[in-house]
Order: structure tokens, then C-alpha cells, then sequence
């Protein structure tokens, strides 16, 4: 069965976080870093600040969405200075 995961990165240019889900957080980070994500390209490098595993797809994705809300912001904000 695929696991799904929830992480969180954050940009060395400017301290930007990025909320996302994937299969392999190992892959997606390089894809990150390679400037293969719109979103996130013009702010490289990232490096991974938070990883939490889910049961499946469905369940990464509330995950996900609870992390960029406010108080998801204000969680993974606690975890690094």
C-alpha cells in the first residue's frame, strides 16, 4: 500500500513556508529545489522542516489543508526559529 505524507518546507531565500503532500518527500523536495514547482521555484533552496506520515491519500490531504490554515501556520512557526 502507498503511504502518503504531509511536510513542510522552507525557503533559505526568505524564510517562506510551503505546505504540500506527496509520496516520497526525498523525490518531491528535489523536484522543489530543481524549480520543477511553480509555486516554489523562484524561492530555492528549500529544505524539509516537518514530515508526518498518513494512513492514505484522502488523509493527507485534510492533513494538509489543517497545516495552511492559521493554526497549522502557527504549529510548523513553533518548529523552527
Amino acid at each position: 500500500m502507498l503511504m502518503y505524507f504531509v511536510y513542510a518546507i522552507k525557503s533559505e531565500k526568505d524564510g517562506r513556508v510551503y505546505v504540500g503532500m506527496c509520496a516520497d518527500t526525498e523525490v518531491r523536495l528535489k523536484e522543489h529545489n530543481a524549480g520543477k514547482t511553480k509555486s516554489t521555484k523562484g524561492f530555492k533552496p528549500w529544505k524539509l522542516i516537518y514530515k508526518e506520515e498518513a494512513e492514505n491519500r484522502v488523509e493527507a490531504r485534510k492533513r494538509e489543508i489543517y497545516l495552511k490554515s492559521g493554526i497549522g501556520k502557527e504549529f510548523l512557526k513553533s518548529l523552527v526559529p
